[in-house]
């Protein structure tokens, strides 16, 4: 163990002393969570939308009609209750509740208007955003050709509500997709070119030799990395925190803990891609361009996954920062706790020992 510690010591005051690494470690994510907060409007289609309809009248079955015809929504009618509906909003099952309220059609023929209740998941504003704009537009349009045969104009009134973020911000949506961002690259990135840097340089040769086990060279290598992205996560809380205020809703303990297992994962990665590569460069290449893109397609930040063919939305699940992402939003936005987010807790530890386990497996004691 004090050998190990060593090594680690060694490994921390390579990494402090290097500028650029630095730079990479805490520079890109300081930048990225103050000016990627951009975000892209895309077409939203096939977004599950619950049809709470408590009137079962003509209005009602006319409008949920035209609801069904849509490519926006993939609709199901249900009688679930508030506590069910809230339910199913945490756990990430629906995008949208429409809530039809008891004698909707005698109410419009009487009093000439009706309200219909619109409750959409704001953890992702541009979404619930474009989605009430889908759902007030097919009901104006319903409303529009019911005039035109009445005498006297009726008004349908969507009555909407932005659950978890009813001022539609972007920070909710894009700080967990930064952080996977970050973390996903930092990590992988910089254990990688460390480790593979070892063996261009031919000092891995010596340290493989030596007394000290040749595994614990390579996890020795990893540990600044884990305390280092710790410190980054820190920062980006705090950053969101004080200078997008964004609050925390969630447990701040689960939300490190769930952020260390996603760091292991990376790490992990890392030394796997450490494994199979003899250049910085290509290391690099593989981390960079094998991370970056998958972790911006895929997890869910910028692209609806749910907007993707199905073979996408398989492979989107091998990618571990669509359950990071997952995870994040669910503590630090919704503020839920670890009975919501056990699967893909879950997901995250089997990455780990399998990624683990490969690296083991492939590890050669001897470079030639």
């Amino acid at each position: 163990m004090k050998q190990f510690i060593t090594f680690v010591k060694k490994e921390f005051a390579h990494v402090l002393r290097d500028k650029k690494t630095l730079f990479i470690l805490f520079g890109m994510p300081v930048m990225q969570i103050l000016i990627f907060g951009f975000a892209l409007t895309n077409e939203i289609k096939n977004s599950q939308l619950v049809i709470i309809d408590n009137s079962h009248d003509v209005a009602t079955q006319q409008i949920i009609t035209r609801i069904e015809a849509s490519r926006y929504f993939e609709t199901e009618k249900t009688m679930m209750d508030a506590h069910e509906m809230e339910s199913a909003f945490q756990e990430g099952n629906i995008k949208m509740a429409l809530v039809f309220p008891a004698n909707f059609n005698e109410t419009l023929l009487h009093e000439n208007k009706a309200q219909i209740q619109v409750i959409a998941d704001a953890t992702d504003p541009n979404t619930a955003n474009m989605l009430s704009n889908y759902v007030s537009s097919i009901i104006g349009d319903y409303q529009q050709d019911l005039n035109k045969t009445m005498e006297v104009p009726y008004r349908i009134i969507p009555e909407i509500r932005m659950l978890y973020n009813p001022q539609l911000k972007g920070a909710p949506n894009f700080v967990p997709g930064v952080m996977a961002l970050v973390l996903m690259l930092v990590c992988v990135m910089m254990t990688a070119i460390s480790i593979v840097k070892e063996k261009e340089t031919g000092t891995m040769e010596v340290l493989l030799v030596s007394p000290f086990k040749p595994v614990l060279v390579i996890l020795s290598k990893a540990v600044p990395y884990l305390f280092l992205s710790l410190v980054n996560v820190i920062s980006i809380l705090l950053l969101s925190v004080f200078a997008l205020d964004l609050p925390i809703n969630g447990s701040l303990l689960l939300l490190f803990a769930e952020s260390t297992l996603f760091i292991v994962v990376c790490l992990a990665l890392g030394i796997f891609i450490s494994i199979k590569t003899d250049s910085q460069q290509v290391a690099m290449l593989i981390s960079l361009m094998g991370m970056l893109l998958p972790t911006m397609l895929f997890s869910g930040f910028m692209f609806p996954i749910e907007n993707m063919p199905m073979p996408l939305q398989v492979i989107s699940n091998l990618v571990p920062s669509k359950w990071y992402y997952i995870i994040v939003k669910s503590i630090m936005i919704k503020g839920l706790g670890f009975s919501a987010i056990w699967k893909e807790t879950l997901v995250l530890v089997a990455m780990t020992l399998f990624l683990f386990g490969i690296s083991i497996k492939n590890f050669k004691i001897r470079l030639a």
